[in-house]
């Protein structure tokens, strides 16, 4: 088994309250509809898995693999599509919700009313100098779609993904075929989520930290998953 490397330009290790963790990266084969994540996480991570780590895996490999990841040609934008996109925060991170064929899938996953609402809140807030408060309303399954960008591996550089299914239930899954506890996670350079969990005990709020500055990666790194582990020097 070969050894785990950080990726480049990623720190391994990070001190969160006192206590240092190694954030291991685990390359994959492109996970695609065709997988089943507990499979891949069994042929990929658990032969390096010791007592007491954590395996995370991204929100985004996991939505893939179950179809929910959108062609841009299979997405015919709304005409209130094309003018919700102009009330979201355009983050140097991400597109977001801030193209027509995101704001679609958002309509589609989310309702019109509480993307009407978001987009009301988020006019107000832009009154007075706030940001993200449309996301605050759209809630996780609009803030989650993830769209198309240069640097997305191929083929999903031409897709809309939309967040995972039931992550609490594809954590167990995978916990119960690798013997360890595992996570599904949504981070990228600004932001970090635990959207689900194979056990409710583990700390929401400590994991977002460990992994805050994204040692999977944005982009063709081919890490979907990675290692939580307590580091003794």
């Amino acid at each position: 088994m070969a050894e785990l490397f950080a990726n480049e330009g990623k720190r391994a290790l990070i001190e969160v309250d006192g206590k240092q963790y190694l954030r291991l990266p685990i390359q994959t084969h492109v996970v695609t509809a065709e997988d089943s994540i507990p499979d891949v996480a069994e042929q990929y991570a658990a032969g390096h898995l010791l007592d007491g780590d954590i395996l995370f895996i991204s929100e985004k490999c996991v939505a893939c693999s179950q179809k929910r990841a959108v062609p841009l040609t299979e997405i015919h934008p709304r005409p209130l599509a094309k003018l919700l996109c102009k009330f979201v925060y355009k983050s140097p991170y991400g597109i977001g919700l801030g193209i027509p064929e995101t704001m679609e899938m958002a309509l589609r996953e989310c309702g019109t009313l509480r993307m009407l609402c978001a987009a009301f809140v988020s006019a107000i807030g832009k009154l007075l100098g706030k940001r993200g408060w449309f996301y605050k309303v759209a809630g996780y399954r609009a803030e989650s779609i993830d769209g198309p960008t240069p640097y997305t591996l191929p083929p999903y550089n031409k897709c809309v993904v939309l967040g995972p299914e039931d992550p609490d239930k594809v954590a167990r899954e995978v916990a119960e075929r690798v013997g360890h506890p595992c996570l599904i996670i949504d981070v990228n350079d600004l932001t970090g989520k635990i959207l689900g969990a194979s056990d409710p005990s583990l700390d929401r709020d400590l994991y977002p930290r460990i992994l805050k500055d994204n040692p999977l990666g944005q982009s063709a790194q081919q890490t979907p998953m990675g290692i939580i582990r307590e580091y003794h020097a």
